[in-house]
């Protein structure tokens, strides 16, 4: 069992649960001054299906990549090692299986096709992503960054499917009614979401260079080299602080509390910190890097819950 949640990334699918969990706690609280319609089982039932989907994706990931695992981390190979390889696929499809039913009966029940289309999005791009997309440079960066951001953007469409009638509004008709809710805050967290995944992407291309080498995989450390390539991680990272300042102070987009201020703040100080370890230090800082980035998008996560107190 334990060999199954470490395959499955159990601690990414609870990061999963708290993102989703988080947003219906921000957009239920930050607007209380009016009636938002939700349904918990429902909701409940998509987080399960974008935790399943995550799950197989990591599951197939890990199948395809047995031979590079061998050589970049050995202690961790878990297929053909405490899982034979047929029940691994076997494993993916059982989870797509249940998450695309899920998204189904969700398309059918609020009668639209955003359920059924992200899912099949997120399936399809998960798979070619492991077989093939995985080797090419930056696309695999960016698929991985851009499912990572998809996942608050769920939420809000869940949100918007509920409470945004597409029926013509009549004061007569509670089901044209349409409730407004402010969508901006977790725009802002998706956009950072998807910034700081892909500059943590590069970070482990960087730790895998060695079995990217021997399985063909195009990577940009690979391509431009370490250094450069760590460069490039930490000014990535500076963007969502710089984001954050344009979109509170300058253009005044999104609305915060003290203590989520103090939070994003945080988060931004500790990427700006990884930026000065790699000037002094350089390459032998670069897995303290990757563990300062975690707590950074951990403090933007708990923006979530932080801005509606």
């Amino acid at each position: 069992m334990k060999y199954f949640f470490k395959l499955i990334r159990a601690k990414n699918l609870i990061i999963i649960l708290m993102t989703m969990v988080g947003v219906a706690f921000y957009l239920i609280q930050s607007n209380y001054y009016q009636k938002v319609d939700f349904n918990f089982i429902d909701y409940l039932l998509l987080i399960f299906s974008t935790m399943i989907i995550a799950a197989a994706g990591n599951v197939i990931n890990d199948y395809f990549d047995v031979k590079a695992d061998r050589i970049n981390k050995p202690e961790k190979v878990i297929i053909s090692k405490f899982m034979k390889p047929r029940w691994a696929i076997l494993l993916h499809w059982t989870f797509n299986l249940f998450a695309f039913l899920i998204a189904i009966y969700l398309s059918v029940k609020y009668s639209t096709l955003i359920f059924v289309f992200v899912h099949l999005i997120s399936i399809n791009l998960l798979w070619f992503y492991s077989v093939k997309l995985k080797k090419k440079l930056i696309l695999s960066n960016f698929i991985v960054a851009f499912l990572t951001a998809l996942v608050p953007l769920l939420s809000v469409w869940f949100f918007k499917v509920l409470n945004e009638s597409t029926i013509p509004y009549s004061p007569f008709v509670e089901e044209s009614w349409t409730q407004n809710l402010d969508y901006s805050f977790v725009y802002f967290l998706a956009i950072c979401a998807f910034v700081q995944n892909f500059a943590r992407e590069i970070n482990k291309d960087i730790h895998d260079v060695q079995g990217d080498l021997v399985t063909h995989v195009e990577s940009l450390p690979i391509r431009i080299g370490k250094e450069k390539a760590a460069y490039i991680t930490i000014i990535l990272i500076q963007i969502p602080l710089i984001l954050f300042i344009f979109s509170f102070y300058v253009f005044e987009w999104i609305h915060l509390n003290k203590p989520t201020m103090i939070l994003l703040l945080l988060s931004g100080a500790v990427n700006f910190t990884s930026a000065l370890l790699y000037i002094i230090k350089k390459e032998a800082t670069l897995t303290w890097i990757n563990h300062l980035m975690k707590w950074s998008m951990f403090f933007g996560l708990i923006c979530l819950y932080s801005n509606s107190l």
